[in-house]
């Protein structure tokens, strides 16, 4: 068995992926490269809430970039989280999305959730 202590990281990796607009990032990304602005424009979504959320990522190290002049281009930091989305995938299509029908996560789309929620301040 696994102590509650050692399964801290993978509960954090999940709860950085929690995020409606994290994860839609983070599937975007998954096709290819793109720009802040690139990300605004496609997921409709203002700068602000991308850069905060590519911020998130990126210090969960899930996501990455590189410079070029003036630009960043973001990135998937590890194809292995290419992997994990696509389990993911799977195992909601095994279980017929039932998560959503979950009474403690499933239907509140719009709350936000995990280590980067604005009101998830650190535990003493």
């Amino acid at each position: 068995m696994t102590s509650l202590d050692g399964l801290a990281p993978a509960a954090a990796l999940f709860h950085s992926l929690a995020d409606p607009v994290r994860l839609s990032i983070v599937q975007r990304l998954a096709l290819g490269e793109a720009r802040v602005v690139d990300l605004t424009r496609e997921l409709e979504l203002a700068q602000s809430t991308v850069s905060k959320h590519l911020a998130c990522l990126r210090g969960c190290k899930l996501v990455d970039y590189r410079a070029e002049g003036r630009q960043s281009f973001y990135s998937i930091a590890a194809p292995e989280l290419l992997d994990l989305l696509r389990s993911a995938e799977h195992l909601l299509s095994a279980t017929d999305r039932a998560v959503a029908l979950c009474p403690t996560y499933g239907g509140a789309a719009d709350r936000p959730v995990g280590a980067c929620a604005p009101d998830s301040a650190p535990r003493a």
